[in-house]
């Protein structure tokens, strides 16, 4: 069915038809009609990370549901975990149009989204309506006229409020399309942040009776040097995850691409060699201490797999929905029972 639909979808401008599929999967679900379009995998293959059981290893990268709007569809698809956001304190509409362009040629995209969201209010209550009760994450962010002196204040507002429903929270640390965002995931500042982060996590554990894993996501853009410092910085802080990566500001891989030069971050199959790069860096780094989450570039079952033989316990897809469709999840699970079995790990 999505293989019919996406000629369609790919006939709009990116952004409208990101909007059109989101409504379009409500109805869908609401309407009990998405098991035409959809073939969820059986929760067969259960994950134990981060205290937190999932019922497969595969889940929803954050971007897609940046307010949590459409968490019953998207967890009617079968995802071993879905991850909202990225949310900010107030609401902000984001960079100017255009944002978001596709490259087809090489099954990838651009965006410069730039954190637009209905603020941390509107996704508390889009949540509390909610009735899918699977694992969610929900990932943070700060507003982009915050400076980067005050980034924490607005980090510790969006844990605070978010807390008591998410089942883990992710602080954003890694886009490239907030100005000098990229900085706090480097030395003090990182320590700085995941350390008040952390403190502020233990009162909201003792206040609420019940600990939340916090997990950082950092970029594909690092160098070894940079990766020793996050590695120092996460084992220090006692952060319970790590997501890797975000979106590329690479573009060697698309340099033919007419969409080339635009600004922004890079995901889809060419984020895929880089970012499994570093998820292999930091696995060597951490040598077990802290369990990985692999996102970047899956776009079949096979590189789902390679993500977990690199060091994830996890893995996350999202551009590769774009391309493939809801099939692409039944295959990244199918692909990881095939070459890894059972995985269980704390």
């Amino acid at each position: 069915m999505y293989a019919a639909l996406r000629p369609l979808l790919f006939s709009l401008e990116a952004e409208a038809a990101h909007h059109l599929t989101l409504y379009s999967l409500g109805v869908a679900q609401r309407s009990h009609l998405l098991r035409l379009i959809a073939h969820p995998p059986p929760a067969d293959l259960p994950v134990r990370a981060f205290g937190i059981d999932f019922p497969n290893p595969v889940g929803l990268a954050a971007g897609l549901d940046k307010n949590g709007a459409y968490i019953d569809a998207l967890g009617a698809l079968g995802f071993g975990f879905i991850e909202i956001g990225t949310v900010t304190p107030r609401p902000q509409p984001g960079n100017p149009k255009p944002r978001l362009f596709r490259l087809p040629e090489h099954a990838a995209i651009i965006n410069r989204m730039g954190f637009n969201n209905d603020g941390v209010d509107a996704l508390v209550r889009n949540v509390e309506n909610a009735s899918w009760r699977g694992v969610l994450g929900i990932n943070i962010g700060k507003n982009k006229d915050t400076p980067n002196e005050r980034a924490a204040d607005d980090y510790l507002a969006c844990l605070e409020r978010v807390y008591p429903l998410a089942t883990y929270i992710t602080v954003n640390v890694s886009s490239p399309n907030t100005p000098g965002l990229r900085e706090l995931q480097q030395g003090d500042s990182l320590q700085r942040l995941t350390g008040l982060l952390m403190d502020a996590r233990e009162r909201l554990a003792t206040q609420h009776g019940t600990h939340k894993p916090l997990l950082l996501k950092i970029a594909p853009d690092l160098d070894d040097a940079a990766m020793d410092a996050v590695a120092a910085a996460l084992t220090d802080a006692g952060i319970d995850g790590l997501i890797c990566t975000n979106t590329t500001i690479d573009r060697s891989a698309v340099a033919d691409s007419l969409y080339a030069n635009e600004i922004g971050g890079l995901s889809g199959k060419p984020l895929f060699e880089l970012s499994t790069e570093v998820l292999r860096g930091m696995a060597q780094r951490l040598d077990g201490k802290i369990p990985l989450i692999g996102v970047g570039g899956v776009s079949s079952g096979s590189d789902a797999a390679d993500k977990i033989t690199a060091g994830a316990v996890l893995v996350q897809i999202y551009s590769g929905l774009i391309y493939r469709g809801p099939w692409l999840l039944t295959e990244c699970v199918e692909e990881i029972r095939r070459q890894h079995g059972e995985a269980d790990a704390e």
